[in-house]
């Protein structure tokens, strides 16, 4: 099956077994692994583990509820835009079997940040897990004027999410990348910060970064992080790198962002350089190539705080989240 249409089949089919009674008991048996010695608070929020889904699963926040019976400690939305948009022309998403991974150029196709705002207020598991909102441009934003889109996102999402996450890394929208450049970056989360308190209240604002950069440019990073003020970094996003891989070549030559098992080297050498050399002044999320429990125990002993799961979500099942979640049990109480 096409592997949009499978996403679709799957989160439908999961959202219909939600429904049905008792079917969110049988799925939180099934998966669900509840133990206090996982909690985690990190950038003043409390995780009931440190596992959770990254944004691009559920752009438009229509599956949170069916995603929490599945075990994750935190979810994150989006990414969202200012308006709604289709996206780029399909097929636009693409499987690597022989190397367990994905491609995607799927272009922030969303239904607008106002839609995915409408949906949190309401749902019914909200205190049950901690919300990220994933916030992007519209494709036909210049960039000189990102941070205007970046600011409609920011306050549309402020009272139903938990944290933020600066996306400026997608390799799929035209030019976007041009934004992880220190001026543009600078401005764009300095505004955010000037605008991020009210009634009292602040967000933890976070910044997603790709893997295909230098080290000079991480260290730019770190020196952006720590002189903005914002909460932490995800590591890492899709890379346009194709070295190394195994899958025809018919497959491989698609243009769009490469997530999976390829990934799982460099996004862990991206959280060890960000760690060390920051010495820990800042959290880390962890995101890149988790296909196995002990994946994910090198992304948190590498720097990371808390991991995200996508593309080895999608290879391994749901029950990946126990597994990691029993890992690191065993391997923190012995």
């Amino acid at each position: 099956m096409n592997p949009e249409s499978a996403h679709h089949n799957v989160t439908g089919g999961l959202k219909a077994a939600n429904k049905i009674w008792g079917g969110s008991k049988l799925i939180r048996a099934a998966f669900n692994y509840e133990d206090a010695r996982l909690q985690k608070t990190v950038f003043g929020l409390t995780f009931k583990n440190p596992i959770g889904l990254a944004a691009g699963f559920d752009k438009n926040a229509e599956y949170v509820d069916e995603l929490v019976d599945l075990g994750f400690g935190f979810i994150e939305i989006g990414t969202v835009t200012p308006k709604p948009q289709s996206g780029n022309d399909k097929p636009r998403m693409f499987r690597l079997t022989a190397d367990e991974a994905l491609i995607n150029r799927m272009g922030f196709n969303n239904q607008g940040v106002d839609v995915a705002a409408t949906r949190l207020k309401f749902l019914k598991k909200r205190s049950e897990v901690i919300i990220g909102g994933n916030i992007g441009k519209n494709k036909l934003t210049p960039n000189e004027e990102a941070v205007n889109d970046y600011i409609l996102c920011f306050d549309a999402l402020f009272d139903v999410v938990d944290y933020f996450v600066v996306n400026v890394s997608s390799p799929n929208t035209p030019g976007l990348r041009d934004l992880q450049e220190k001026a543009p970056l600078m401005h764009i989360l300095n505004t955010l910060q000037q605008r991020n308190l009210k009634n009292g209240i602040s967000r933890p604002i976070l910044l997603k970064i790709a893997p295909d950069l230098t080290n000079s440019q991480l260290d730019d990073i770190i020196e952006i992080v720590t002189t903005t003020g914002i909460a932490g970094v995800i590591a890492t996003n899709t890379t346009i790198d194709r070295e190394g891989l195994r899958s025809p070549i018919n497959l491989t030559r698609e243009t769009g962002g490469l997530s999976g098992k390829p990934l799982t080297k460099r996004s862990t050498e991206v959280i060890r350089y960000l760690s060390e050399k920051s010495n820990k002044a800042f959290p880390i999320i962890g995101v890149g190539g988790i296909h196995s429990a002990e994946d994910a125990l090198e992304k948190l002993e590498a720097g990371a705080s808390l991991v995200q799961l996508y593309t080895g979500f999608i290879y391994e099942g749901p029950g990946l989240i126990k597994r990691i979640c029993k890992k690191l049990i065993r391997r923190y109480t012995v």
